[in-house]
């Protein structure tokens, strides 16, 4: 169970622009159950248009093809999709001081960078980059079927660069 959060720095899908909109994606899979199926929310940017929004689920959720097929789990196995929602993100990508606010639906906020050595990325999306392993001080998802919370579990902090 968790929550992963995207800023686009830069990009676009054919002729729609995408720069400068934020992605979040909140989700629960059992790798003890098989197929470790996943059950996810995709919220988008409202500040978004329609097509942006379009773009955005079809990358998102691998409809799109490209590295979403190698990099995002949900897009090549099993999964439920529980919405796709245009909502108002609040994020901010400072190293060791990440945050993610999504009112009423999704709080991330990390305490600091995590001080063991071993590796704590497990399925993140492009955990295979230089990044930085953290810890969140609190992680909570409510949202219908996702309904969850965790505080001083991992979390991971890195720039993607996808491409298809």
């Amino acid at each position: 169970m968790g929550a992963l959060s995207w800023l686009l720095t830069d990009g676009r899908a054919g002729e729609v622009e995408l720069a400068g909109l934020g992605a979040v994606l909140a989700c629960r899979y059992d790798d003890d159950e098989a197929g470790s199926p996943w059950t996810f929310v995709l919220y988008l940017d409202v500040c978004a248009s329609a097509a942006q929004r379009d773009a955005l689920a079809a990358i998102f959720t691998g409809r799109r093809g490209g590295d979403a097929l190698r990099h995002f789990p949900w897009a090549w196995k099993t999964s439920r999709l529980v919405a796709v929602r245009p909502v108002e993100i609040e994020v901010d990508h400072t190293r060791r001081r990440q945050r993610l606010r999504i009112r009423d639906r999704v709080t991330v906020r990390i305490r600091d960078r995590y001080a063991g050595d071993e590796r704590v990325t497990c399925v993140i999306p492009g955990h295979e980059r230089a990044g930085e392993e953290l810890v969140a001080d609190e992680l909570l998802v409510e949202d219908g079927a996702l309904s969850f919370g965790y505080r001083g579990v991992c979390g991971y902090g890195s720039r993607f660069d996808y491409a298809g």
